[in-house]
């Protein structure tokens, strides 16, 4: 709510008065940022993520299962070269002394929570997958004895 408002009121000042509060285009675009990446580990949780299930629902249970590890495989993967990569550049602003544009405050200062929201969706998404898998080893186990 707090962000909105502040987006708000910077495209009053910026219609009113041809002026751009610099300072809050750099607070919304950080903060949104960092509500994206931990709202995605929220996500991750709960196994809300944008998923397209067409041909894995035509597959049959044995290939089923490769596909499921071999996606969240890659999904853990991708996840944690990001968080790599995000602390290096983490890493890169501390060394640099690189300051933000609009209050002149170092840069890792919004940087500093995106390696570890990464961090935090990979355990999120293990934490869903392992459910998800003793879920349909359940479903099997109790599928057979019917």
């Amino acid at each position: 709510m707090g962000m909105t408002l502040l987006g708000f009121a910077n495209v009053v000042v910026r219609y009113g008065t041809n002026y751009s509060l610099a300072a809050t285009e750099e607070l919304l675009t950080n903060g949104f940022l960092i509500l994206t990446i931990f709202g995605a580990a929220i996500a991750a949780r709960r196994g809300e993520h944008l998923a397209v299930s067409l041909f894995y629902d035509l597959l049959p249970a044995s290939l089923r299962k490769i596909v499921f590890l071999l996606s969240g495989l890659f999904s853990v993967a991708l996840l944690a070269l990001s968080a790599y990569f995000s602390w290096e550049v983490l890493m890169n602003q501390l060394s640099s002394g690189m300051r933000s544009y609009g209050l002149g405050l170092p840069a890792w200062y919004y940087h500093v929570a995106i390696p570890f929201g990464f961090a935090l969706i990979i355990v999120r998404y293990l934490q869903r997958l392992w459910d998800e898998q003793r879920n349909r080893d359940s479903e099997c186990v109790g599928g057979a004895n019917v």
